[in-house]
């Protein structure tokens, strides 16, 4: 039970963390003068346009995802839908300024439903106050050895950065930094899995209706994520039940099923929230475009020494935890274990998004801590203190470099104004969905501030990148043909060219030298060039 004075903490402690954390993005704004303007994102900028320019898409009419950073056909389908809701909020005048404080409202939003979810998880196993709010703030907050790296002993990584600062599926302040679809899946996650856990003891139908219509939820904002949440609690149901028959045997002599309310509550709160993921598994392997989006979308788990770095701190009490819920028969907490268990086979499955399976791990190692500490060493109170202090660096650290890093106005956090100039008269003249081609950071940055298309501008979303990245090359280089440039022009339907600094250096192509495109805008280093029918 949560009494009113912790849900007050954690109002509290959520407030000053997002406070915090939007430092930064109002360091961008303050610092960006008359030559530059800030793109609205501290870390991940290629994401974070796609995500503007997905709620940009929401405002200029689409129900559907399709994504401008591609000019292959799609049929569109039913997918980031909160960012393309969130956009229909908006319009011009000032849309851009519109869709990054919706972003940043997002943001903080889920934030304070992730701190509440957090602390209501660990209050479900964990009963002292003192250690419900240490394992909310590391939940929130901590991570392992990653700071290490900034003392000179990089080595340990191999030349790799440490996952703290770039796994947002491991550690919950990167999701609180500015990935807010992932700060409401965790949220609902949590949430989804308490609702289970309270059914193993007293089954509801009304409760167990309610974790799946959670979970429903969930599939708006992550689809994979719940179906990590069916491994969870299936495997749970599978071995209570198994330790369960096994304890009656040797009470009675005679094997017999028990455990049915947990394998009843998951089968009702799995069937609840399937549409989403059914429909999404079903879209991703029909839909020929989804199908090449997958194939190329790649979030693979690193080498498992970089995983023991960043939970090496509290693997030793989470390992005794998991020993002791076995030990004491706590059918609740035994979830925790199995989930422990899981990590292994999900963090390194057969699979492109395989470092996206071991989502939560380490809020299920931090409350398997705490059980550990509160149940057989609460002397040990000093020692999560140091813990907690420890695990709260790299975050700390995280966020002081992204701190400098803003106070800098150079490319990706920020563009040059004159190309926000070429981007806002491209708005005017072009109409919807136009496909336009550019260098990859441009052609990443304008489906952000105008509707419409470009052929490789995004990693995954991008179709045959791989393909087109040498073609685009060669396009703006003076060593391409016209001819070549026809072709690509005519395989895509392009409308528009945009050249800036980059494209106007030594060697490469001289518009005006070809009579199939005319200039339509100039300012500085910027020219946007219209196709000639």
């Amino acid at each position: 039970m949560v009494e009113k004075s912790e849900r007050r903490w954690v109002w509290i402690f959520a407030l000053v963390i997002l406070t915090i954390s939007t430092i930064p993005y109002l360091a961008g704004y303050w610092v960006q003068g008359s030559d530059w303007r800030f793109l609205g994102f501290i870390f991940g900028v290629e994401d974070g346009n796609s995500y503007i320019a997905k709620m940009l898409s929401g405002a200029a009419g689409d129900w559907l995802f399709r994504t401008p950073y591609t000019a292959y056909p799609q049929n569109g389908a039913f997918a980031f839908f909160p960012y393309i809701l969130l956009g229909k909020l908006t319009s011009q005048p000032a849309q851009h300024e519109q869709l990054v404080f919706l972003f940043q409202a997002f943001r903080w939003a889920g934030g304070f439903l992730l701190a509440i979810a957090t602390y209501d998880f660990a209050s479900f196993f964990v009963k002292k106050v003192q250690y419900r709010r240490w394992a909310t703030a590391i939940i929130l907050l901590g991570g392992g050895l990653g700071w290490l790296s900034a003392l000179g002993l990089s080595a340990l990584w191999q030349g790799r950065i440490p996952l703290e600062f770039y796994s947002p599926e491991t550690f919950g302040f990167l999701s609180l930094a500015g990935l807010p679809h992932l700060e409401f899946a965790r949220a609902l996650l949590l949430w989804g899995l308490r609702d289970y856990l309270a059914n193993g003891a007293a089954y509801s139908f009304q409760r167990a209706c309610k974790g799946g219509l959670l979970w429903l939820a969930l599939g708006m904002f992550q689809p994979l994520t719940v179906l990590i949440s069916w491994i969870l609690i299936v495997a749970h149901a599978v071995v209570v039940t198994a330790l369960k028959g096994i304890a009656k045997y040797r009470a009675s002599g005679k094997f017999g099923i028990a455990g049915s309310n947990d394998f009843k509550t998951a089968g009702l709160m799995i069937l609840i929230s399937a549409p989403i993921v059914v429909y999404t598994y079903a879209a991703f392997n029909s839909d020929p475009f989804l199908r090449n989006w997958t194939s190329q979308n790649l979030i693979l788990s690193p080498p498992f020494g970089d995983y023991l770095l960043a939970l090496i701190p509290v693997l030793p009490l989470a390992l005794y935890g998991v020993f002791t819920v076995f030990k004491q028969r706590d059918w609740q907490g035994i979830l925790l274990g199995v989930w422990v268990c899981l990590f292994p086979i999900l963090a390194y499955a057969p699979y492109n998004l395989q470092r996206r399976l071991p989502e939560g791990i380490w809020a299920a190692l931090v409350v398997l801590a705490m059980i550990a500490i509160e149940r057989h060493f609460f002397g040990f109170q000093k020692y999560v203190k140091i813990w907690g202090a420890a695990s709260f660096l790299p975050a700390f650290l995280f966020f002081i470099g992204a701190l400098f890093t803003v106070l800098q106005p150079a490319t990706p956090l920020y563009a040059p104004k004159n190309e926000i100039d070429a981007f806002s008269a491209l708005n005017e003249i072009a109409v919807k969905n136009d496909v336009v081609l550019a260098t990859f950071r441009i052609a990443n940055d304008l489906p952000a501030w105008a509707p419409l298309r470009t052929l490789y501008g995004h990693g995954p979303e991008s179709i045959n990148a791989s393909q087109l990245k040498p073609e685009i090359g060669q396009f703006f280089s003076a060593k391409g043909s016209d001819s070549d440039r026809l072709r690509l022009i005519n395989e895509f339907n392009i409308k528009y060219v945009i050249l800036g600094p980059d494209e106007h250096q030594a060697g490469s192509w001289q518009p005006g030298t070809s009579n199939f495109v005319e200039l339509v805008f100039q300012e500085q280093a910027y020219e946007i060039y219209r196709i000639r029918k």
